[in-house]
């Protein structure tokens, strides 16, 4: 073959090579993306099993400490609820996004539910140490409620347990939003230029103050994780997140709004929001745009 017509054969065949290896490692990439996604999901479904189950054994727990009747039922109706939930989400794909969101939004709340209790108990609990310390003044008016309390009394380190359950954030009202370049709400993801995540952490007096990193993560349609924010700890391992944001937290209602400038071509189809504190999974939602 003559030189001049076999050294472009040769540099377009090198081409070709180069453009089937990064395919291939491009295809590779997306694969293990999925994978830890599928992986994620599957640990989030299994985290939300264990809530479940853990609230219908502390149910058990605390009708075993009352003779209340009328709060017996109650906490039998929630337990009976908790169970049917919890079965529900047995049947359910850990990838089914609609049915894990609808069961994770029920899961907020039957914690708010047995947070209540929680703290009814433990005001129950304290109200009977101070009669018992007024007990010789007050004796005869109390006798009653004195019987009735002391049969509510918790051992302190199991109230520790329920009280960090009940003191785990929630973050509601997900919502993401696409902006054009003039800061606009886009209809497609053609137009966006940034990506508008806000929530609202839900009120928590059990929860404990101080500074507090929130972490968002959203995925697009293949399952990749957009921008690079940082890494994050969840369920022995470190997670990318898109965005995150430190704040002040004082237990009261606070709406929050983070920003992720976009650095890479998006693609029609549905996205998913998750947001993510203490170590802890906070709230997440998927949303679909054009």
């Amino acid at each position: 073959m003559n030189k001049k017509v076999w050294i472009p054969v040769a540099f377009a065949a090198l081409l070709l090579i180069a453009g089937i290896a990064y395919l291939v490692m491009n295809l590779h990439q997306q694969r293990q993306e999925l994978e830890e996604m599928q992986a994620l999901a599957e640990m989030d479904k299994q985290e939300m099993e264990n809530e479940y189950q853990d609230f219908a054994l502390q149910y058990s727990e605390m009708m075993t400490k009352i003779t209340n009747d009328s709060l017996i039922q109650q906490l039998t109706l929630e337990q009976e609820k908790n169970i049917k939930l919890l079965e529900e989400l047995k049947t359910v794909k850990a990838n089914d996004a609609r049915e894990i969101t609808r069961l994770k939004k029920e899961l907020a709340t039957c914690r708010a539910v047995i947070r209540s209790y929680v703290l009814e108990i433990d005001s129950l609990n304290r109200l009977n140490q101070n009669l018992m310390e007024e007990n010789s003044r007050v004796k005869a008016q109390n006798e009653e409620a004195s019987r009735q309390i002391q049969n509510l009394n918790i051992d302190k380190e199991a109230l520790n347990e329920k009280v960090a359950i009940a003191a785990q954030l929630d973050a509601t009202g997900l919502n993401l939003m696409l902006l054009d370049k003039r800061n606009k709400a886009a209809k497609k993801v053609s137009k966006c230029k940034t990506m508008q995540a806000s929530f609202t952490i839900a009120k928590n007096v059990t929860a404990s103050n101080g500074t507090k990193t929130f972490y968002v993560r959203i995925t697009s349609p293949t399952g990749s994780t957009l921008g690079n924010a940082g890494t994050f700890p969840y369920e022995n391992r470190q997670l990318q997140c898109s965005m995150k944001k430190t704040v002040e937290y004082g237990g009261q209602e606070l709406p929050m709004t983070l920003y992720w400038e976009v650095t890479q071509a998006l693609q029609e189809g549905t996205y998913q929001m998750s947001v993510f504190a203490d170590g802890n999974m906070i709230g997440s939602k998927s949303f679909t745009f054009e």
